[in-house]
């Protein structure tokens, strides 16, 4: 129920108090019980971090887990959510809260992002290296290639398996001589004449 410049002031009492910025996580929360998804407003967590400079976090009221799934997957270090032993239990919180069931399916699917989220880090992973040679296509012969003749766009074409010369070297073949017989289909070689 805060604006940023509420959120800052409560921030800047705790600072002022001792506190240091970085033992602080601000979670951001809406306070309808249940929230409808169109008032959740996940992006204002993001504004709090980037404006305020903290850890943020979710507390969440919305029924299910995606919420606090997605909360995680954009940067969320800390969830709250309500769990009750039976929903239909009177009070307020009950009917937003997660059944035991539904808080343990929701604690997994958290830690299966944490872990797909990855370290950022742009490069084949361990489980897909072995599909390289497979997925990945070569250069090779599309028909009979003769000793001494050029490679061209005419006798060269791109195909798999991955495990001759890169697609990428292609402007370079082209032009080369070939310093060996080809039949269709075979791999290309580097060659030097």
């Amino acid at each position: 129920m805060a604006t940023l410049t509420e959120v800052r002031a409560a921030m800047e009492i705790l600072l002022t108090a001792g506190l240091q910025k970085e033992d602080l996580t601000i979670l951001h929360c809406n306070t309808a019980y249940p929230t409808p998804m169109e008032d959740v407003n996940l992006r204002a967590m993001l504004t709090i971090r980037d404006k305020l400079g903290v850890m943020v976090g979710y507390s969440d009221h919305t029924l299910g887990i995606e919420v606090p799934v997605t909360a995680v997957a954009m940067g969320a270090s800390m969830i709250e959510k309500h769990f009750t032993l039976d929903r239909t239990l009177p009070g307020p919180d009950h009917a937003a809260s997660l059944e035991p069931n539904e808080l343990k399916a929701m604690v997994k699917a958290i830690r299966n992002i944490e872990k797909a989220m990855g370290d950022g880090i742009k490069k084949p992973s361990p489980s897909e290296i072995k599909n390289i040679p497979i997925a990945r296509k070569s250069i090779v012969a599309k028909k009979p290639i003769n000793k001494g003749e050029r490679f061209s766009e005419d006798n060269l074409t791109v195909k798999r398996p991955g495990t001759g010369i890169s697609p990428m070297e292609w402007d370079k073949k082209i032009g080369e001589l070939s310093n060996k017989e080809y039949k269709a289909e075979d791999l290309i070689e580097n060659e030097i004449i």
